[in-house]
């Protein structure tokens, strides 16, 4: 998982344990005993560019009695999740801020591992505000905006002006041009995160939105996959497996094997994150100044996006929650989140930062990936995420290998997804 290198390169896991302190941020019912103040833990994935320690330095020289020990994970989300929930149930207090996957939010929150956070301590209208709805759960704040991440269509540039075409912007332009123009150039299709994992529920909730669908509504308690939205959702990706434009080796695809595939030259068209647009422009990439990045496309026209990143939250067990939310008010501040970007290679939270000109010189996917967030939507929100994740995969994964037609695999889904939402 390398989203620490570009927000979401697999999906961020982090999370800022924030317990509940009156007047700092945190609420004053989550009971805590001292003054709120001291030395803190910052828990997150692994770092794998380095930028965090920097700034986490910068924060200790001007904070000498709340200095940050920063703790991290392995890089496989499914690892950090399970070592987060570990010590958040054995309630030693350990973790006081968390950076978290924006998916997780909803489960750590409902579980009680986090705080609710009040609102007016942090300058949410200054985030893009799709993101801000990734951190609340039952109408509540438990989490702070760090980073965010979108879904893009990277494009072989070079291959559609020779053909005289535009990058497409429906899912029917994007079948035409993977089914006739990508074998002329010895090209597979089209590819995405196929393989069933994460990657693979992302891109299945961007497919069902895409088409007007959902597949959860009210925090999870409302099950609203059974649609023909879903369905053409769902048979979109079907249909690029029958008909050839998504190639089976794409059925085994990650972020990483995804976009190396793309950077090699071997693919036309690819659904992946912004950290690609580095990599791919990279010395050695074989189509560096060859490629071009839009939106996602949709049935009818543009489509959506998933949001992926991380939140910060505080642990309902840190003795120190004051100091918490301060340290998270400075990790989401802006100069802070100008660094994530030019440090870290990760898209900030904050909105002004994809209108800057230097900014977008140094990194031209900004303004579409500014237009990409606006029109996400979180993964579906659930106490029982993992669980909802997992059924999203398995079903996917049957219609992709073309074991089950998207009718029935849509009426499948609705039945799991009904089964979870009545468990607890």
């Amino acid at each position: 998982m390398r989203w620490m290198r570009a927000a979401g390169r697999a999906l961020l896991v982090a999370a800022v344990v924030l317990a509940g302190y009156a007047g700092f941020g945190v609420r004053a019912d989550a009971g805590v005993a001292s003054d709120g103040r001291g030395p803190l833990t910052l828990v997150t994935a692994g770092d794998l560019t380095g930028y965090l320690s920097p700034l986490l330095e910068d924060w200790n020289d001007g904070h000498p009695d709340e200095r940050v020990t920063l703790v991290e994970l392995p890089d496989s989300a499914d690892e950090t999740r399970a070592q987060m929930i570990s010590e958040l149930r054995s309630g030693r207090g350990r973790f006081d801020v968390l950076n978290i996957d924006v998916a997780w939010t909803s489960e750590f929150a409902a579980a009680g591992w986090i705080s609710p956070l009040e609102r007016d301590r942090f300058p949410l209208d200054t985030f893009l505000q799709p993101v801000v709805d990734t951190a609340t759960f039952d109408g509540r704040l438990y989490a702070v905006p760090y980073v965010t991440n979108a879904g893009l269509l990277y494009y072989r540039k070079d291959i559609l002006d020779r053909e005289g075409e535009e990058p497409p912007r429906t899912w029917a332009e994007l079948a035409r041009q993977a089914r006739t123009i990508a074998p002329k150039y010895g090209l597979d299709g089209y590819a995405g995160q196929f393989l069933p994992y994460e990657g693979l529920t992302v891109n299945v909730t961007e497919a069902v939105h895409s088409a007007g669908g959902s597949i959860l509504r009210d925090d999870g308690a409302r099950v609203t996959v059974d649609s023909e939205a879903a369905r053409a959702g769902l048979r979109f990706l079907a249909d690029g497996v029958r008909d050839g434009w998504i190639s089976r080796d794409a059925l085994g695809y990650k972020e990483e094997e995804s976009r190396q595939a793309f950077q090699d030259g071997r693919l036309l068209f690819l659904r992946n994150w912004p950290y690609v647009y580095a990599d791919a422009s990279a010395d050695g990439s074989k189509i560096a100044g060859r490629f071009g990045a839009v939106p996602l496309p949709g049935r009818d026209g543009p489509g959506t996006s998933v949001l992926g990143g991380s939140n910060l939250a505080v642990g309902s067990n840190s003795r120190h929650q004051a100091s918490a939310a301060d340290l998270i008010s400075y990790l989401t501040s802006e100069r802070v989140q100008r660094q994530v970007l030019t440090e870290g290679s990760l898209p900030p939270v904050r909105a002004a930062l994809y209108e800057d000109p230097e900014l977008i010189r140094a990194h031209p996917y900004l303004p579409t990936l500014r237009q990409s967030v606006l029109s996400a939507v979180p993964r579906p929100k659930s106490p029982r995420y993992d669980q909802v994740s997992l059924a999203v995969q398995a079903v996917a994964q049957d219609v992709m290998a073309l074991r089950q037609t998207p009718e029935q695999a849509v009426a499948r889904l609705a039945r799991e997804l009904r089964a979870i939402s009545r468990k607890g």
